[in-house]
Formats: structure tokens, sequence, C-alpha cells
């Protein structure tokens, strides 16, 4: 009996599987052009461009430039919070915005979006992004710098090594001990019902805002990007390059702090030249520039990414091919048609699904945990190790930053290499889930030593900052201005805080002299008489050479305390003293990186283990 021809053969397997037919082709071909209407003629671009490298390789730039700016807005929190004068628990709530807009739309957006042209809602949601950039940035161009950066530099009444006497004059009267100024003009130049500045609601009004509208636009990119690889590329190539977009996205944190760093060094009015340096607590750096910077690549990229096509062409051929060996071929998101009974169908399908549900929920509590402390840890790093913004902004970006990277981008060649099983990934996850526990435990522990921290007791409790020694001194209105006791042991809020009544300029640097609060070595040798020979109300010159404040009450006589720069007239420096927390510090770097390393192996595994 003859054979059936080639011709024969082809024509019977298209009657049984009629998605073989040729009038797919067209469908095919419209649903793999250019995803926006001038290049959808453009053959070249389907032929070079619209494919899976080209994706991840715009895919994962986006994602590090998105990811740089959250890391950016963390490293510029205490700079805002200064500027503005926004109490931290005020910021806490500004930062939550994007998730409270993800709460509510993620997943109606994410379903109806997936089910339409993904690269293009990816570019509404990036332009959302970039919004959040050039909003987060109109609080500067609105109230500009603020007074106090502007009285801190050169053209607008900051002093550097000027000996201008009437300058000397009104500085000494806006930061010093005022007790032996006289005329009633003493406190005017420091406090005035007219001078305060700007309240802080409306800029944490537009933070918020931007927070929240970024919220959506993230949400978009994180769950249509993933969607969109997962259903253009091979499965058995997905582990290595969704290690590869994991891994470009990690670099955005530290190229955002990175950023921060560099734009934190410049002063907030970068045309005026500042009369401090930027290690001083009331440094305020140029924080708001790299949003416009952000902002700016956002919205390239947002183009870019939407020029890609609704399904890659090799996809299209790889499913003709499988359908060809008679396989059965899953149809892509976006191929079914939207509609809320579906909609409600896949929630259900999830719900039910034990290991998803289990995998997302330790997720959830993992972020919980790990997000308050990434959001604050550069201010973290500034408050416990005495290191400055910028300072804080790079070793948090460019060191443990990128030992997530490479902990994922090593993960997903080594699952790809030696193909785990699902149990085995999930075992993964949670060893290093243990691990990131245990670490941080450990992180109060690498703190400076108490004897370091004695230089802060004098800011941490209202009740410390006015004494005995400094009653008479009016120093309610002065703004902070840390100055260090000579001994270097002791750092007070203010000059006028420490009782000084004068200052000097010695090798163009500020020496605040006559200082009630700061005992004199030169004085206490002068003065060595015994335990009983001066003693007024149980006070005695060696408890007072001692610094003994116990003995220093409310009761003190004033006539006393008058003369106590007499033999009590210590010096003191501008900024706070110094702390040597160097070796606790690299400790504590170290210890990230190792934390940093091991997490993030556990990305793609758990990437894996929700999608599959």
């Amino acid at each position: 009996m003859k054979s059936p021809s080639k011709m024969q053969q082809q024509e019977q397997q298209e009657q049984q599987q009629p998605w073989l037919a040729d009038d797919d082709a067209e469908d095919a071909d419209a649903d793999t052009r250019c995803g926006i209407g001038p290049c959808k003629r453009l053959e070249f671009f389907n032929k070079y461009f619209a494919n899976k490298n080209t994706f991840i390789f715009v895919y994962g730039v986006l994602g590090c430039i998105y990811g740089s700016t959250y890391a950016y807005s963390n490293a510029t929190l205490s700079t805002i919070e200064k500027r503005f004068k926004i109490p931290s628990k005020v910021t806490g709530v500004i930062s939550v915005g994007n998730d409270i807009s993800s709460l509510f739309v993620a997943g109606l957006l994410g379903y109806y979006a997936g089910k339409g042209h993904r690269p293009r809602w990816m570019a509404v949601g990036i332009f959302c992004v970039a919004m959040f950039c050039f909003i987060t940035l109109l609080p500067h161009l609105i109230w500009g710098p603020g007074e106090d950066a502007l009285s801190l530099t050169l053209e607008q009444g900051g002093v550097g090594d000027s000996t201008d006497y009437d300058v000397q004059l009104i500085m000494k009267r806006k930061t010093l001990c005022r007790a032996g100024f006289n005329d009633s003009l003493a406190g005017a130049e420091c406090y005035s019902p007219g001078n305060t500045e700007e309240s802080g609601i409306a800029p944490a009004f537009l933070l918020f805002l931007a927070q929240f509208i970024s919220g959506i636009g993230g949400s978009l990119y994180y769950t249509l990007g993933t969607s969109y690889m997962d259903d253009n590329i091979k499965r058995s190539k997905t582990p290595a390059l969704v290690s590869v977009t994991y891994f470009m996205k990690m670099l955005g944190p530290a190229v955002g702090y990175s950023l921060a760093s560099f734009f934190l060094k410049v002063y907030i009015a970068p045309d005026l030249t500042p009369s401090i340096t930027n290690t001083d607590p009331r440094w305020l750096g140029a924080w708001w520039a790299g949003w416009a910077v952000l902002g700016s690549l956002l919205l390239f990229m947002a183009f870019l990414i939407s020029m890609f096509p609704q399904t890659m062409p090799r996809t299209i051929i790889r499913r003709r091919e499988a359908r060809a060996r008679g396989e059965q071929v899953e149809q892509s998101a976006s191929s079914e048609k939207a509609s809320l009974s579906d909609m409600i169908d896949t929630v259900k399908r999830l719900l039910k699904n034990k290991i998803y549900m289990c995998n997302t929920l330790a997720a959830i509590f993992y972020m919980f945990g790990f997000m308050p402390f990434w959001m604050y840890t550069p201010k973290y790093i500034e408050v416990q190790y005495r290191v400055s913004a910028a300072r804080a902004s790079f070793f948090t970006g460019s060191v443990g930053l990128v030992f997530s990277a490479f902990g994922i981008l090593i993960s997903g060649f080594v699952i790809t290499k030696f193909k785990p099983t699902a149990r085995c990934l999930a075992m993964w996850n949670v060893f290093v889930s243990i691990i990131a526990v245990c670490a941080t435990i450990t992180y109060p522990f690498l703190g400076c030593n108490e004897s370091d921290m004695q230089s802060r007791q004098m800011v941490l409790h209202k009740d410390e900052v006015q004494q005995a020694c400094n009653l008479n001194c009016d120093c309610d209105f002065v703004k902070y201005s840390p100055v260090c006791s000579e001994d270097g042991q002791t750092t007070f809020i203010s000059a006028c805080h420490a009782g000084c009544r004068d200052f000097a300029m010695e090798d163009n640097k500020k020496i605040f002299t006559d200082c009630s609060c700061i005992p004199s070595p030169i004085g206490a040798a002068a003065f060595q008489l015994s335990e009983d020979s001066i003693e007024v109300s149980n006070f005695s010159v060696q408890d007072l050479a001692s610094n003994n404040d116990s003995v220093l009450t409310t009761s003190t006589p004033s006539s006393f305390i008058s003369n106590l720069p007499q033999f009590l007239g210590g010096r003191a420096f501008s900024g706070p003293c110094p702390v040597d927390c160097t070796a606790m510090f690299y400790s504590y770097i170290a210890l990230v990186c190792l934390l940093k390393f091991t997490g993030a192996s556990g990305r793609t595994s758990n990437f894996l283990v929700s999608v599959r």
C-alpha cells in the first residue's frame, strides 16, 4: 500500500491541529511588531532588537536606575529631615506611601495590564516613577535651600575667618552665652516671629504624593516584567537570565548610594560658599540634584521599553515548532482576554496554591523586618558610627550591595548548572533567612564603646541641656551648632549651652572661650585650695575642677554662678567631639557584606519557587 505523501500528512496534521494553519501568521506578525507607532514598519528592529538578549539588557538597566531611586531616597532622608525639619516618624509614614498605593492597585492593575501590551504598560509605570523623581524635586524648587543653610554661607552672613568687629558682635549675640550682654538686642537676631521658617507640612505632603505615585509605577514594572520574561524565555535558560536581571537590579542601590554620596558632598546651594565643611552636623548637601538626573534617565528608559513587541518573534517560532511536534503549548498571559470573572478565578487559584501562599507570606514577613532597616541604614550609620551623610551613603551602596549583586549572579549560574529540586531551593531559602536573623541580632553589639559615647550625653535628654552653669545664658532659641570641650569628652548643643561668652580665631579656626560649663585645666591648677577653704552652699573648687555637675543645682546663688568663669573659663571647639569607631564600623561593614551575599543568593531560588 502506498504511503501518504508529505503534503497529505501536513494537511491531515493541520486538520487535527488547526493552530498550525497559515491564517495564524498575520496575528503572529501583528503580535511581534514594535510597541510604538513610528517604529512598527522598521524591519531591522524586529530582526536585531526584538529578542530576549536585548530585552534582558534594557530591563536590567531599567531595574538598575529604578532601584537607584529608592536607594537615593534613603541616602538623602536625613538631609531632607534636617532641611524641612520633618521628624523621623513622619518620614517613616512618607516612605510607605508607595506600599499603600501598591496595596490598592497592584493586583487590579497588574491583572488587566498583563492581558494587554505589557512593554507599553511597563513604560507607563516607569513614567510614573519618573514623575516621582520630579515631584520629590519640587520642594527644593519651591522653598529653596532654607534660611539655616543660607546663614552658613559667606555670602549670606556666615562667618569663616572674618575678624570684623561688627560681624563678630552679631555672631556673639547669636551663638554665645548672653548673661554678659546688657542691651535689649541680645536675642533679637536669634529669634523673631517673622524669622521662623516654613512649616514642614507642605513639603511632607509633596514627598508623600511622590511616593504614592511611584508605588503605582513600581507594581507595573515588577509584575509585568517578570511575566513577560517567563513567557518569552526558555525554561532551561530562565534561572541564568533572571539572575542577570537581578544582578543589574542590585547594582541600582549601589549606583543610587554612590550618586547620593557625590551630591551630598556638594552644598545645598552650589552657587554659594559654605562657611562649614561636610563633616559638620549642620551641613546640608545638594540632595535635590540627583532627582533631576534620575528622572531624566527614567523617561528615556520608558521610551526604550515601550518599543518591545507584545510577544518576541522567536517565541512565536518556538511555539509553532512545539505544536508541530504535537506538544501542548500554554498560552501567554497577554493572549487571554481580561474579565472580572477570570480575575476572580485567578485569585482563587492562587489562594489554593499552598506552596505559593507560604512562599509569599514568608517574603512578606521578611520584608517587614528588612525594609525599615534598609530604609534607615544610612542614618543609622551616621548616628551610630559618627560618619558624614556622604560617607554613610558610599559604604551602604558601593560595598554591601555589590556583594548582593554577586550573590544573585553566582546563585543563578549554580542553579542553571546543577538544577536542584524545588525542595532544595526552598530549604536554602530557609537557611538564608536564619542567617539573616542571626546577623541582624548582632548589630546592636557593634556600636561604639561606652567611653566613646560619653560625648553624646549632653544632647540626649532635654532636662540635661539646661544646667546651673548656663541658667542665665538664655539659650532657648539658639540654633543647633555643636561644640566640643577642650578635653574632647563632652559635646554641647551650642557654645551658649556650654556657657561660652567669647570666641577667638586661631589658625582660621573658631575657638570659644570663657565657657562656664567646661573646667579649665589652667584655672583648676591656679586654684589649688583646700576642700573647705572656699565653700558656697556646700560647693568647693575641688568639685568644680572635677566637673562634678551634681553639685551644681538651681539653688546655687546666682552671684556665685556669675563668677564661675573666673576659675572655670574652659574652651570649646566647633563641631562635635571626635569618636573613634573605626574598628567597630569596619566589623559592621564586613558583617553586612556577608549578610548581603547570602541573602541575595536566595533571590533567584525564591523567584523560581514562586513562578514554577
